[in-house]
This record gives C-alpha cells, structure tokens and sequence, in this order.
C-alpha cells in the first residue's frame, strides 16, 4: 500500500509514519484553506494570516488522523494484535498489523472506536470554537478550530460508511463473521460491497467532471479507485493468510542453496553467480561456517572501478533477524518479514547452521497454484 516514508515520533509505543504522498494532501489542505475556505469566512485579514491559518488547519487534520488511527491501535492492543505503527498518506491513514482480529467481537470494537473518537474530537473542537469566537480578537483561531471540528465529523462519517476497508465496512464484516463464523467469507462479501461504493464514487465525479468542477471530479474519482483497489488488496490479504495457515518456512525453503565464499572478488560474485542464478541474495560461507549474505543492493553500493578490489567477505551483511529466520516458523511470518524489509529472500537458519532459502518467489508461486485451483473460493 505504502511507497517511501519517513518516521516522524512515537506515541504510546507506536511509531507514526508519513508517506511521501502526504505532502501532496498537506500543500493541497493548506493552499485551498488559505485561498478558498479562510477568505470567504472571514474577510478582511492579510494573505499571510490565511497561509498561517491554512498550515493550522492541515496540521490539525494531520493530529486529527493521527488521533483517530491511535484509537484503533490502542484497542487492538488490549484484543492482543500487535501493531507495526501509524502510516498516513494521501487518502488519510492506517493502523497497520500483521494480522487479522483475533474475533469479529475485536474487529468490531477495533473498527467502531475509530469513528467514535473523531467524534468525540470534533465536539472538543466545537467547544474550543465558540470559547475563541466569544473574543473578536481570536476570531482567525475560532475559524480554524471551527473548520477542524467540521472536518473531524465529516471523517467520522465517511469512515461509517459500511464500505470494506472503511470502518464501517469492517463493523458491517464483524457483523457477518459473527452469523456465518467465517472471516473469508464476510471478508469477500463486505469487499464487494466496499467495490460496488468505490464505483458509486468514480461515478460521481465523473459527473463532477463533466460539470466543470475538475479538482472535485479528480479527487472523487481517485477515492473511488482506491476504495476499489483497497478492497480488492484486503480480502486477497485474507485469501493469502488462510491459504498459508498452518504454513511453516521448511515446507518452501531450497534445502540445497547456492552460497558464496567470502574470498571472491565483488566481480566474480556477479558474474558467476547473480548472473547465473538470478538470485538476489546468497549466503556467505566458509567451510560450512555461515558469515552472513550478500545482496545485489549492496553491491550497487559498490563503485564498479572498485570491483576487482573488494571480496564478498568485505561487502557482506552479518546474520540479523532482518535476513534469517527459523525453520519451523509460519510462512506467514516470512512473508511479512519480506514485506517489512524489501528482502525477496532469507536465510533459513537452525541455530547457527544454515538449512535452506526461503524466497518470495517460491511462497508466490505456491499461491498462485492455489488460486489456479480455485481453493480461494469457499
């Protein structure tokens, strides 16, 4: 879901992240509160006041889905989900986690308490408001803690919408898990729901479009296809989870690995093994000792000029729990330990030996298999 980000603090334990596409959402949220909302409520005032009171307000709906996506955190927590952080990006925010609730008892309270607490921020804001309004002088903050209130309810009930992954699309899959006790089958059903108003969207701003109104259409149509895309990817998540459940990392690893002694040159590693393999991880080994890896990433780090100097042994990455894991692990932890760090391949190690390779490609080609089979229906 996520392309690059930066990790801004952590709050309560759990770190928050920014997408790069962001900053797109920021500079729009403040450029049109500073040219459009600001001037046309409260006339008047200098353009670097409105700047000013753009950049509040898209700091205060930056903290506003921060605070929404804590809420969720902080209940799958006390569900027992362990949590990787808060991400937010274009289209708002996400509490992400490895797995799925434990229950649709967790899913619904996990969903639920999202809405509640913008709910509960926009009355805060609404209070803070009329405080400020009753003094002329603190009329510019009585605006913006006015719009903040406005638009923390409007998130509360967009994300009511019983649209998959939106929060009330998950109440409406703890709802039909609970009937049918059966997450891939309520996970399928409230995706295509989501789908289906991810169209209704699309729809509308293409009307929107064709009215003249293009920065709405646009927006509209680009929500819509990510609600789309986003229920798609979430039951597919599913699909992925109960197809590899009960999956350890033996059942996919090579159990005979190519490896790469520490004393060639960077060069002879490319051109006798990355070229022939394709491969883009090998593990480093002396007489049966392992000493770490070698990845292609790291070798681009390399100037070439220096290639016929430097060995494998100089340029390798040590044993970390960012490139092995166990055999007797769940694939699905090997999964997102991949997806966690960009590693395609790992090193499968029993203790200090090395058993096998566990590669994305061989998990994916495995799914892939399933699918074809039709196991991803019920």
């Amino acid at each position: 879901m996520f392309g690059k980000r930066i990790t801004l603090f952590k709050l309560l334990g759990f770190a928050v992240h920014v997408d790069l596409s962001w900053i797109i959402l920021a500079l729009l949220v403040t450029w049109s509160l500073a040219v459009g909302l600001f001037p046309y409520a409260l006339p008047g005032l200098s353009p670097a006041a409105y700047w000013l009171m753009g950049a509040a307000g898209a700091a205060g709906l930056f903290l506003s889905i921060v605070f929404h996506e804590l809420f969720h955190s902080l209940v799958a927590r006390r569900f027992g989900l362990p949590m990787k952080g808060i991400t937010l990006f274009i289209f708002g925010g996400v509490a992400e986690m490895d797995d799925e609730p434990p229950g649709p008892k967790a899913e619904f309270f996990m969903a639920v308490v999202g809405p509640l607490s913008s709910v509960a921020l926009a009355a805060v804001f609404y209070l803070a408001a009329g405080i400020a309004g009753a003094y002329g002088e603190t009329a510019p903050v009585a605006e913006v803690l006015g719009y903040l209130a406005l638009i923390n309810l409007v998130l509360a009930i967009f994300n009511l919408l019983p649209a998959f992954p939106l929060d009330g699309g998950r109440v409406l899959r703890s709802l039909l898990w609970q009937w049918k006790k059966d997450l891939r089958w309520a996970t399928r059903i409230a995706a295509r729901i989501g789908s289906g108003f991810g169209l209704v969207i699309i729809f509308f701003g293409i009307v929107n479009l064709i009215r003249g109104n293009f920065i709405g259409g646009i927006w509209q149509s680009m929500i819509g296809m990510f609600l789309r895309s986003a229920a798609e990817m979430s039951y597919q998540q599913v699909v992925i989870r109960r197809a590899l459940e009960g999956a350890t990392v033996a059942q996919f690893m090579n159990r005979d690995p190519v490896t790469a002694p520490p004393s060639i040159t960077v060069r002879e590693l490319v051109e006798d093994l990355v070229y022939q393999y394709h491969h883009k991880m090998f593990p480093v080994t002396d007489r049966g000792r392992v000493l770490g890896c070698v990845t292609t990433r790291r070798v681009k780090e390399i100037p070439r000029a220096e290639w016929d100097r430097r060995t494998v042994g100089d340029i390798a990455d040590e044993c970390t729990a960012e490139n092995t894991i166990g055999p007797a692990t769940d694939a699905l932890k090997a999964l997102a330990l991949m997806n966690r760090t960009g590693n395609s391949r790992l090193m499968v190690m029993d203790g200090e030996r090395l058993v096998g390779i566990i590669s994305l490609k061989d998990i994916m080609g495995y799914l892939s298999v399933r699918m074809d089979l039709g196991d991803e229906e019920d």
